[in-house]
């Protein structure tokens, strides 16, 4: 789960737009807009625009501001907000999302509301990290007539598990997807109000729109599955529906296990060309004790390539074996195209909160870079079943330090250092993929 904004962070949207004061649009720069989380479906998180650059970055200024009023302080029955929108940009219309789930349509230029839209959910609903929501997707219907409703959709994933479809033009729900508008999300094995729950934008590839969800993975072993589903982008209805780990999925029957989770609570990437929807997923549940779900837990902590019209699995990678650690696929995948060995690859990139970044053939999954699998410090905890390996990158470098030493310790003062340099001698936390353990864990696997 993500960690919450502070609460003077979000009380509005402030956006820095067409705000240079000596930089006109260059002769042949367009507009250019921003359909998906990640700009565009592959998730790449690029603009080709080049009006601001590093020459005139210095002098952006505050364009204008907007306030969604739409902020908690955990206080009550209610529970901490965080604004974590990524606002949408198309058809001359700027989208966002409050931590209250409403959905608010902006002039871009001037930041004028043009309509609002509230869903009313529960707010005092127990939502994991809080009141959270990161956007919206949008399709547009090639079939339908610009003079009809809902030619543009807007989709939403609510808090309190429902799958909303908006006019992009008015912000009215559209009466012919689901019931007056929405698809009800909580026909899942184990559903708990709360527990179960959306804080990511959908995925939209061609007619279809697939949602995952956030759940409580830290609090009990038998938590709602983290099943992945896709529903029709202009009926609602449901197309296919994926779990990552099927009950009993441990390959011994005579051991039956319990487990959940291993959900895809971040946001996913598409690729309509090849008909694959890339899932990152996230911890089984319980977060740290796997006794009751021994074996590799596939495939939760792993990114999977899904086919969008069906939902079967064309291939998979794990990037975490028997997670322990609450090691999430955390990061949206990116799609790209990458020179290797004289060829142009497609790939998608991987991380995770690890700080390893994997590389893998978008068609096969196979690393394009070497990934090895290296033996890692084993529990001694009575009933936990370890993974003996776990699969690290040879390249790219890691992002993160993947050890802390005692000689890492900080402190205000000399004493305070020393202090904390003594506590962190004596937990044992030798390196990455150390277990929760009873006593100190030996490094002698993986020195």
């Amino acid at each position: 789960m993500s960690k919450l904004l502070s609460p003077l962070l979000i009380t509005g949207l402030i956006l820095t737009l067409a705000c240079i004061a000596t930089a006109a649009n260059p002769p042949g720069d367009s507009t250019d807009d921003w359909p998906s989380y990640g700009h565009d479906p592959g998730g790449m998180r690029y603009s080709p625009l080049t009006q601001i650059n590093r020459e005139n970055v210095a002098k952006l200024k505050i364009a204008w501001i907007f306030h969604t009023g739409d902020i908690s302080e955990g206080k009550g029955q209610r529970k901490r907000s965080g604004f974590e929108t990524t606002p949408l940009v198309v058809d001359g219309t700027l989208y966002l999302t409050t931590p209250f789930n409403r959905v608010i349509a902006l002039d871009p230029e001037i930041g004028k509301q043009r309509w609002a839209y509230d869903p009313k959910i529960d707010l005092s609903g127990d939502y994991g990290d809080g009141l959270i929501n990161r956007g919206v997707a949008t399709w547009l219907d090639p079939t339908r007539p610009s003079t009809q409703p809902c030619r543009r959709r807007l989709f939403e994933a609510t808090l309190d598990a429902r799958l909303i479809a908006l006019d992009a033009a008015t912000g009215a729900p559209c009466a012919d997807f689901g019931k007056a508008g929405e698809v009800s999300l909580r026909d899942v094995p184990g559903f708990r109000p709360g527990w179960y729950h959306m804080t990511s934008a959908p995925a939209v590839i061609e007619d279809i729109v697939v949602v995952g969800s956030a759940i409580d993975d830290n609090g009990r072993v038998d938590m709602p599955a983290g099943v992945v589903r896709a529903f029709d982008a202009r009926s609602g209805a449901l197309r296919w529906s994926w779990d990552p780990i099927p009950p009993n999925s441990s390959g011994n029957p005579g051991k039956p296990w319990k487990s959940g989770a291993a959900n895809a609570w971040t946001v996913m990437a598409v690729d309509p060309e090849r008909d694959l929807v890339f899932v990152p997923t996230g911890s089984a549940s319980p977060d740290y004790y796997g006794g009751l779900r021994p074996g590799d837990d596939k495939w939760a902590d792993s990114v999977v390539a899904l086919r969008a019209k069906t939902g079967e699995i064309a291939w998979g990678f794990q990037l975490v074996h028997h997670n322990l650690w609450d090691y999430d696929t955390a990061s949206p995948p990116l799609l790209a195209t990458l020179p290797h060995n004289g060829q142009k690859i497609p790939v998608v990139i991987q991380s995770n909160k690890t700080g390893f970044i994997y590389v893998l053939n978008r068609d096969t999954g196979t690393p394009v870079f070497p990934v090895e699998e290296r033996p890692v410090p084993q529990s001694d905890v009575p009933g936990e079943v370890t993974s003996p390996t776990q699969p690290i990158p040879v390249a790219p470098p890691p992002v993160t330090p993947q050890k802390l030493s005692p000689d890492d310790a900080w402190g205000l003062t000399p004493s305070d250092r020393e202090t904390c340099r003594k506590w962190m001698a004596g937990m044992g936390n030798n390196q990455i993929f150390t277990p929760p353990a009873l006593h100190d864990i030996e490094e002698t696997c993986c020195s």
